[in-house]
């Protein structure tokens, strides 16, 4: 059995962008609790790439910023928006 989600402990410098997308799409993914693996389905993505999102490895395209907002029920820019 896998491990409950949890929240970001740290919030992202307000000109972290790669932070701050990581930190809101952690927030919303761990508030509907879905795994990684799930919101990956949900977007048509790899959960490895979720991941690396969430770990701030990855620049993310718009494309996938929007697929991520769509799955998360927010509007895109509202993932880039300071914490």
């Amino acid at each position: 059995m896998s491990a409950k989600p949890t929240p970001p402990k740290t919030k992202p410098a307000k000109d972290d962008l790669r932070g701050i997308l990581a930190w809101h799409v952690r927030t919303l993914r761990v508030s509907k609790g879905w795994s990684q693996e799930k919101l990956a389905l949900i977007c048509e993505l790899d959960r490895t790439y979720v991941s690396a999102i969430e770990r701030s490895v990855w620049n993310v395209s718009l494309s996938n910023i929007e697929r991520l907002a769509q799955a998360l029920e927010v509007e895109p820019w509202m993932l880039l928006k300071p914490v």
